[in-house]
């Protein structure tokens, strides 16, 4: 653990209160870490993910004596060091080969960790596509496909969509230009065999956007795909506890907006107003005796003397 400092001038107050809760946070930084044993596939998958997660990334290349899964302080101390919410630790050893632990903190301390499994023989790293690249600092829309991500039941595969969503989410944003949506980033778990032990794997593919001349009005879109291509197998996990779950679940107050009265939204996304009125007599109500539908005396006589000069003009003629 990291003692308390006080700050001593102007620039480390900055620099504390930066790190100090708020109610909108800043976007999440990652630290990527390998620890003494790292394959050299994990390590260009290292890089390619960090290339992805620029400018809000950061990378260790020394070795690291790390064991996420039993004791995970010096990763606590390393996210607190770097003010880093999220950290990538690659690792390679002969029970678990090509080893990619995803970790997630709250208040420096470590909330969940998903380990995958890295396929050496279908990875493709983004130098293998020879074409044109996104630019740094642009956010990707995002594709989830597959049953197993729609589970109502939390499991490792909604564990792995929560963990990659914060992960390619970068800076939020009130507004988007549609110049910036440039490349896709898609993730598809297979469909379930009927093995009870055989978990379906994760295939993580990254596409650049390309519109051309279609002759209409709207452009043609096509995909191509720019790397890297990742196939995953799902390891071991840690889940959150309930009670640290829910305290980094909480929101501050004053920021939701408040939902106005009567006013609903339905699955299209559209607005729905109820009005709502008082209490009608219809005993008031006018049905037979409107005015609009009664006829006048008056009336009556003007109709008859219309009828007889009709009759006494076709007589004389």
């Amino acid at each position: 653990m990291l003692r308390q400092v006080k700050p001593r001038n102007a620039r480390s107050k900055r620099a504390l209160e930066k790190r100090e809760p708020k109610a909108v946070e800043n976007p999440k930084q990652c630290l990527f870490l390998r620890g003494t044993s790292c394959s050299q596939v994990v390590q260009d998958a290292l890089n390619d993910l960090y290339s992805l997660h620029l400018p809000l990334a950061k990378k260790f290349t020394k070795k690291n004596p790390i064991h996420p899964f039993e004791d995970a302080t010096s990763l606590e101390f390393f996210s607190e060091k770097n003010d880093a919410s999220l950290l990538v630790f690659g690792s390679s050893q002969k029970k678990r080969p090509h080893a990619m632990t995803f970790i997630r903190t709250f208040g420096y301390k470590v909330l969940d960790m998903l380990e995958l499994y890295l396929d050496p023989e279908t990875f493709r790293t983004m130098a293998q596509f020879k074409n044109k690249k996104f630019a740094i600092g642009l956010r990707p829309m995002l594709v989830f496909a597959g049953t197993a991500f729609e589970s109502p039941v939390t499991n490792e595969f909604t564990l792995a969509k929560s963990l990659l969503l914060d992960f390619f989410k970068g800076e939020p944003a009130d507004k988007i230009d549609v110049e910036g949506l440039q490349y896709i980033i898609s993730v598809t778990a297979e469909d379930t065999t009927g093995d009870g032990d055989a978990k379906p794997a994760i295939h993580l593919r990254a596409y650049m956007i390309q519109t051309k001349r279609s002759g209409q009005k709207l452009p043609r879109v096509e995909v191509e795909e720019i790397g890297p291509r990742m196939d995953f197998r799902v390891g071991r996990v840690k889940e959150a506890d309930e009670s640290m779950l829910k305290e980094a679940m909480k929101k501050a107050r004053g920021l939701e907006e408040r939902p106005k009265k009567n006013i609903t939204t339905d699955s299209m996304g559209d607005k729905i107003g109820r009005v709502h009125l008082g209490r009608q007599d219809l005993s008031e109500l006018q049905l037979r005796k409107m005015k609009a539908l009664k006829r006048s005396r008056n009336d009556d006589g003007e109709v008859a003397d219309v009828i007889d000069d009709d009759a006494t003009k076709r007589i004389k003629r």
